[in-house]
């Protein structure tokens, strides 16, 4: 008796969706929404010679719709979580093995301390790229290409909203590189 009536239960189901979709019910999508979705990734130096940064940008009908960022860079292994593997034969390529290859981000409570000791820094490090991929996202590619030209590094950095990070105008180029590779 319960496969009957999951039978019809599967059956029901499966016929209201085949009623909803030849009803025309989904078929009223706009073409900015049904447009494809791409996906760009790109390591870049946007901050420095001591790390690089790995940015990711979905791209529909050229407007930047997401945004992410993170940089990686060798820390103490007794202050930070390495990437996955570190701890195998992967880390034993390591030249320092009291050093790990580690994502600020993952790291983002003891990169930010670090970061308010050495710089005096005021806005925790994920914040800030939080507030980096907040500003590009919703832009077209070519808006945050003219802002990347016509503004200086420190109008860069004082376009953002939230971020105070001196290399904002890097992290917006590695985002827009990624916009650019997207397919």
């Amino acid at each position: 008796m319960k496969k009957v009536t999951k039978l019809m239960l599967v059956a029901g189901i499966s016929l209201a969706l085949v009623g909803v979709g030849n009803s025309g019910a989904l078929n009223n999508v706009t073409s900015a929404a049904s447009a494809p979705l791409k996906v760009g990734r790109v390591e870049a130096a946007a901050h420095g010679i001591k790390c690089f940064t790995v940015a990711v940008a979905v791209v529909q009908n050229g407007v930047i719709v997401a945004a992410s960022l993170d940089d990686y860079q060798f820390l103490g292994s007794d202050v930070a979580t390495g990437v996955p593997n570190s701890d195998k034969d992967f880390g034993k390529n390591y030249k320092d093995p009291n050093m790990v290859l580690a994502s600020k981000k993952t790291n983002a409570k003891y990169y930010s301390e670090h970061m308010t000791e050495e710089a005096k820094s005021t806005v925790a490090y994920d914040k800030n790229l939080a507030a980096i991929e907040k500003f590009a996202t919703g832009k077209t590619i070519k808006s945050l290409e003219a802002t990347l030209t016509n503004k200086s590094k420190e109008q860069v950095v004082d376009a953002v909203s939230g971020a105070t990070l001196v290399d904002t105008q890097g992290y917006l180029k590695a985002i827009l590189s990624a916009a650019k590779a997207a397919k």
